[in-house]
């Protein structure tokens, strides 16, 4: 980190010149202060990543200045110097918040080791940071795409469980972002700085699953030659999500039930068993509450594990949020395959919410990959879309149109196609100008020129 900036503080001007001196020799950016009170100012005007600080100084002394920078700029390491080197000021020093403490006369050699270890450290804080915001970036609520009520009902109350240890049921169908939810309940937790460890009960074999989850001891079983540490023990102090839970054999599920009630697991192989502080976050895509009834799955885990239970609602049923979401992952692909330049005109987004979407947000994410993989010119049209997205159009002949001998009004007819369009949609303009396969806009238009209500 040789283009740190380092801010040298003394009251003894002669010093303030040795000590800048010898930083810039090894590299470093160096500004000099001769008290508390001007360090303050640069400090509210640069960009500095440590400070080095005399103790001893007139008007405001090392010590209450090193307390103000920890409260005001608490990711700036502080060195302090002292000639009086006694055990008392270097504890004084380091429980006020020091990184480290060296002594007059200040040696080249260790203050470039002092140095230098504590730019590392403010380093690995910053990386730290910035991790935390990414991550905060992309498994925070706010990454969680959509405005429909069905969705903001479910974000409130997760927003809310997030700060308690309670155990969460997130429940939904295969598809709906159940794993993203339960990371954004983390990392909104006072966990959120530690592990947040995902294992998918139906993916791993039923005579693995127990070693995966509580681990063994060597010898525990043929092949176990030495100990291993399963991931709830891994866990330990955050958050473990237990994807399909339904898929929890009965013999275990009693093991993950005193985990929860005690607070503690054993081990294969283990003659006592070991305490972990860890939050349980389950999932399932299967009626739990039907399991119970054929005793598939126990009542009293299924109760331990729905403390706070949240159902994720299927795209069908937020369908305000497709365009939201197609048009995100097609950021996201475009970004990802190298094609800027691709746009997906509006009026197809249309085409996008009067499919039901099985497969939800996977596989609308899906889609959007393959239309960007496969689209030929930089606007997609409609011959890109996958032909369950392409309209069907009913022609005459299938309706068996009966035309009276005397004539029709073709305005009359237009007028009760979209009077029939809209009962159909029980009024939903949007649904029924899908069904029509025209844009909001005209069919409000078409409803004023004969004259139909547009509220």
């Amino acid at each position: 980190m040789k283009t740190a900036r380092i801010l040298v503080v003394d009251d003894e001007a002669s010093l303030r010149r040795v000590m800048q001196v010898q930083l810039q020799r090894q590299g470093y950016e160096t500004r000099v202060a001769s008290g508390g009170e001007e360090t303050l100012q640069m400090l509210e005007s640069g960009d500095y990543h440590l400070v080095l600080t005399d103790l001893r100084m007139a008007g405001m002394n090392g010590l209450e200045l090193l307390r103000e920078i920890r409260k005001r700029w608490p990711e700036i390491a502080v060195i302090v110097m002292t000639a009086f080197g006694t055990i008392e000021n270097a504890v004084e020093a380091m429980q006020a918040g020091a990184y480290h403490y060296v002594t007059k006369p200040v040696q080249v050699a260790e203050l470039s080791l002092v140095v230098d270890r504590a730019l590392e450290h403010t380093r690995l804080v910053e990386e730290v940071t910035r991790l935390r915001e990414s991550l905060d970036a992309k498994y925070g609520f706010a990454a969680i795409i959509g405005r429909s009520p069905a969705l903001l009902n479910v974000l409130d109350v997760a927003a809310r469980a997030a700060q308690s240890d309670a155990t969460v049921l997130v429940q939904g169908e295969t598809g709906t972002g159940k794993e993203l939810l339960a990371r954004a309940i983390h990392q909104n937790s006072l966990r959120k700085g530690r592990p947040f460890l995902a294992i998918n009960c139906g993916a791993i074999p039923k005579d693995l699953i127990e070693s995966e989850l509580f681990g063994y001891r060597r010898g525990a079983f043929t092949g176990a030659m030495e100990h291993k540490r399963g991931k709830i023990e891994n866990a330990d102090g955050g958050t473990l999500f237990l994807d399909e839970i339904g898929e929890l054999p009965l013999e275990l599920q009693v093991k993950l039930l005193r985990l929860i009630q005690e607070g503690e697991m054993e081990k294969l192989g283990a003659l006592e068993p070991v305490k972990v502080d860890v939050r349980i976050v389950a999932a399932t895509n299967r009626n739990l509450k039907t399991m119970m009834q054929s005793g598939q799955f126990r009542e009293d885990l299924y109760y331990r594990l729905a403390v706070i239970p949240i159902t994720l609602p299927s795209l069908r049923e937020r369908s305000e949020d497709i365009g939201d979401l197609a048009k995100y992952f097609l950021e996201s692909n475009k970004k990802k395959l190298g094609r800027p330049d691709l746009n997906l005109p509006p009026a197809l987004l249309s085409y996008f919410t009067r499919y039901s979407w099985p497969g939800n947000i996977r596989e609308l994410e899906n889609v959007m990959e393959r239309i960007v993989v496969l689209s030929r010119g930089s606007d997609i049209g409609l011959a890109d879309l996958p032909e369950f997205l392409r309209p069907v159009h009913t022609s005459i002949g299938t309706l068996n149109l009966q035309l009276p001998p005397e004539g029709i009004s073709l305005e009359g007819l237009e007028k009760e196609l979209i009077v029939k369009a809209l009962e159909k949609c029980g009024g939903n303009q949007t649904k029924a100008a899908q069904y029509l396969d025209l844009s909001r806009k005209t069919l409000i238009y078409r409803m004023e020129k004969y004259g139909l209500r547009v509220d």
